[in-house]
């Protein structure tokens, strides 16, 4: 009895890993891999888990006696600091170095924590991230100023917590924004109108999801990627309609959704302003942990000096592969540090920078507001697989530099152990007892009553 308790807690332990995970915007392979890893250090590498971006199942023992959990996932994103705090108790986990009842606790106590910050410098720390990405998007300093003030409204009304209204805050800030530039441009200086409208709307641009999607669909997980693609979609869709919403209040014509060329560039100076002020934006709105700030900056600079060179080289519409491959490596290589910190907090605003969701907004509302958008659109999707193009090749080439090249798993389906006995090792196996097994391979036998060629054969008989 006690054990059908203990693998019950650890089933809900691990239910509960994997959804702060899924609110750290992690993969949903990524978090299979932690998962099982927490199992295995549990004493249950007879553990089973399937991870969808919306729900999660845990199956502990064997297929005859196993027991399964289900969870639904509509957790909200993480702040900065609830991820430091929860890969620190992932990596414990990985060790067994807490008790699963105590993990669970923990993990109520990331969930409820408070922001280091209060909400004047939350406040303040969106309206410099927004500033810092119009310093990079927009070609005057009045647009920046524009930018600056629009993101500390944002980021003000994004300090209340409210499921109902966190589902249609993305439409309504996309009209205001829209209303705002709309009324203003024809008065003041601020260059191109639709693309001063991707600053203070950085953080609702679904870059995050069609990137991870595009990865994990790479990676053969089609239901999750499929269905972040599609949800990435749905929020440019609705950022869209805010600002022809309000485009068709104010009466504007069609031609003003068209991007426009910059008037006078910003000396080379601004962008290194741009990025130090994204980076302590995101340090201060998202309550990131101090020892995080240098980290990110690092990853920042070589995500745009990546990008940069892309577009001198192969030019802008896949620029970003060359930025999200130079950065990949480095995020990865943080992650490995012993006082590094975790891929999320270093990757999320490496791509916010590189704006995979960006182009799209753009190419989006040409193509609605006017005739001649839709190959902008796709010039968008196009950056948006070259980003995660580069981040898989990235990954791959860190991984088999520190790792090595893994074998391909072939395919097997294990049969019920009633049914199962193992093949006892041969003689110089039994006399070197710290053989491997894998050098002379875990065969078994067949079904104890075989039918071969009757009426139960199937097309797998002969490999049983």
């Amino acid at each position: 009895m006690a054990e059908v308790s203990d693998r019950a807690v650890l089933r809900r332990f691990l239910l509960g890993l994997a959804e702060a995970l899924n609110a750290a915007s992690e993969t949903v392979d990524g978090i299979r891999d932690r998962m099982l890893a927490v199992s295995r250090a549990y004493g249950r590498p007879d553990t089973d888990i399937l991870v969808l971006p919306t729900a999660i199942f845990v199956q502990t023992g064997t297929a005859e006696e196993g027991r399964v959990a289900l969870r639904s996932m509509l957790t909200p994103s993480f702040r900065f600091d609830q991820i430091a705090a929860l890969y620190t108790l992932v990596e414990q986990a990985k060790r067994a170095e807490i008790q699963p009842l105590e993990g669970i606790k923990r993990l109520n106590d990331i969930g409820a924590m408070r922001p280091r910050y209060g909400w004047l410098v939350r406040t303040l720390g969106h309206a410099l991230l927004v500033t810092g990405l119009a310093l990079l998007l927009t070609p005057t300093w009045q647009g920046a100023f524009v930018a600056f003030v629009l993101g500390a409204f944002i980021g003000l009304a994004k300090l209340v917590r409210s499921q109902t209204l966190q589902l249609v805050f993305p439409v309504f800030a996309a009209f205001a924004c829209a209303l705002a530039v709309f009324l203003i441009a024809p008065y003041v200086e601020i260059g191109d109108p639709i693309r001063l409208l991707i600053a203070p709307l950085a953080t609702f641009l679904p870059g995050g999801a069609l990137t991870t999607g595009t990865v994990e669909l790479a990676a053969g997980q089609m239901v999750a990627g499929a269905s972040r693609l599609v949800f990435g979609l749905v929020q440019l869709a609705l950022l869209t309609f805010g600002i022809i919403a309000a485009g068709t209040l104010v009466g504007i014509e069609s031609s003003a959704y068209l991007s426009l060329g910059g008037s006078e560039p910003f000396p080379w100076w601004a962008a290194i302003g741009g990025v130090l002020l994204f980076a302590l934006g995101n340090y201060l709105h998202f309550s990131a942990p101090s020892s995080t700030f240098g980290w990110v900056l690092l990853v920042l600079f070589v995500a745009y000096g990546g990008q940069q060179v892309g577009q001198v080289l192969i030019g802008s519409t896949v620029s970003g592969f060359v930025g999200a491959l130079a950065m990949t490596p480095v995020v990865l290589w943080i992650a490995s540090l012993r006082h590094g910190v975790p891929s999320q907090l270093t990757f999320l605003p490496g791509f916010w920078l590189l704006v995979p969701g960006a182009a799209g907004l753009a190419g989006l509302t040409e193509a609605v507001g006017t005739s001649e958008g839709l190959e902008d659109f796709a010039t968008a999707l196009t950056s948006v697989m070259s980003i995660a193009l580069g981040v898989l090749i990235g990954t791959a080439l860190y991984r088999v530099v520190h790792r090595g090249a893994e074998e391909i798993a072939a395919f097997h389906v294990d049969l019920p152990a009633a049914l199962t006995e193992e093949v006892a090792p041969p003689l110089w196996a039994r006399i070197m007892p710290g053989t491997p097994r894998s050098i002379w391979g875990p065969r078994r036998r067949g079904p104890r009553n075989p039918d071969p060629g009757g009426a139960n054969a199937g097309p797998w008989a002969s490999d049983a």
